[in-house]
């Protein structure tokens, strides 16, 4: 790899670790800001950042495609850069929003342009061998672990000086990635290789259609959604299960947090480097559907919370390290000019799981442990999300073939 394209690389992960670090600082510090706004009431405020969440997954969901063909058609380095540009501004609205009306629109202007990662991985899938781009879609992985490690620390010890400072950090380094792109980011798509925009494919169903042109593409989709569906669960309902089961605080619930930022670390940055190129893709992504769902049988039924961190490592294995290979896989099925669609339709099926997974995880588990229950199980989301999982692992076995993750278990 070439200075250049190492430097390219490079400022890509960055602009997706900005976009994670900016999350991650909003993480600890956006609901009080919330609460302000509502007067303290707390309880309402629990609502508006329900809402808020929603409609940020909302906005990312219906316009990830469009920033993907406009990708297609206009280039990645122009799309790249406003959506710096746009996370900035919403950075700096959040920090001065005088009322909740503001600070809603701030938000959806998030979700809107925080959709960066859909333009950075079709970047990475230009610039990248297509055998070396499970190793680079899994550097994306590690940057937003490294960011999710990062900024929730940032953002608590920013927000205990000024609850409006970590925002203007996240909108400061924003627009300093601007200026350092603007400078040193070359384009990676050429003139010949780009599509012409329409609207008919540059919206979630439209995208969805175009993709399923291809005929192996709409059934890996399917196995994606999935996956990512079942993989919520734990995002939903982690500091509530923790709580219930274990009797952790805020204390123990922040180190395990952590250390989940770890395993994205290692689960995408190193192992699609060192054991997916030896599994071949096809197998790491049966395998990391297999170890997925014992990673969620386990966290559901350990009967002591120090028993949580040896799941985790086996986690690595999961679909931590299968969810880049899958996206490598599918890369290598479109064309040259379809890989910011390809990446738009993917980011558009992430944000449906994340407006339909958080009350669908969050019931399940307040179900299972309420008295309206005929069984106390505070680990049914889990044991229901390893099933999500199961179904994946089926209908990815039709598609690798199970021969193949067989003689890869061996």
């Amino acid at each position: 790899m070439t200075a250049s394209r190492r430097a390219s690389v490079a400022f890509v992960i960055a602009v997706v670790y900005i976009d994670m670090l900016g999350l991650g600082l909003a993480f600890p510090i956006l609901p009080r800001l919330v609460e302000q706004l509502m007067g303290g009431n707390i309880s309402n405020a629990a609502y508006v950042v329900g809402w808020l969440s929603s409609g940020y997954a909302l906005m990312q969901f219906l316009l990830s495609p469009a920033l993907g063909a406009l990708s297609d058609s206009y280039g990645r380095r122009p799309v790249i850069l406003l959506g710096l540009l746009g996370m900035g501004a919403n950075y700096f609205l959040l920090a001065f929003a005088p009322t909740l009306v503001w600070f809603a629109a701030a938000r959806l202007i998030s979700g809107a342009t925080g959709a960066t990662y859909t333009t950075a991985a079709a970047y990475l899938a230009d610039i990248t061998p297509p055998e070396k781009r499970a190793a680079n879609f899994g550097l994306i992985g590690a940057a937003f672990g490294f960011g999710f490690i990062t900024g929730p620390v940032l953002g608590g010890l920013l927000g205990a000086v000024d609850l409006h400072l970590p925002f203007l950090a996240a909108g400061v380094l924003s627009l300093a990635n601007v200026a350092l792109g603007w400078f040193i980011l070359p384009e990676s798509l050429g003139a010949a290789l780009r599509k012409p925009f329409s609207w008919t494919r540059a919206n979630p169903v439209g995208a969805l259609k175009e993709m399923g042109r291809y005929s192996s593409v709409l059934g890996l989709i399917v196995i994606y959604l999935l996956a990512m569906f079942a993989n919520r669960v734990a995002e939903m309902t982690w500091v509530l299960y923790a709580a219930y089961r274990f009797h952790w605080g805020p204390t123990e619930t922040g180190i395990s947090l952590a250390m989940v930022g770890v395993m994205f670390v290692v689960g995408q940055g190193v192992m699609p480097r060192l054991l997916v190129p030896k599994l071949g893709e096809r197998r790491a992504v049966m395998i990391g559907l297999a170890v997925s769902v014992v990673v969620l049988v386990l966290y559901g039924t350990v009967p002591q919370g120090w028993m949580i961190y040896p799941v985790m490592a086996l986690g690595c294995f999961g679909w931590v390290m299968g969810a880049p290979a899958l996206m490598s896989l599918l890369s290598r099925e479109v064309a040259a000019d379809e890989q910011g669609l390809l990446q738009g339709a993917l980011a558009s099926v992430q944000g449906l799981t994340s407006i339909a997974g958080p009350p669908i995880w969050t019931g399940l588990f307040g179900y299972f442990v309420s008295p309206a229950a005929p069984v106390i199980v505070p680990g049914a989301a889990f044991f229901a999300a390893a099933a999500v999982f199961a179904v994946a692992l089926g209908l990815a076995g039709r598609w690798v073939g199970w021969r193949d993750f067989q003689s890869a278990a061996i």
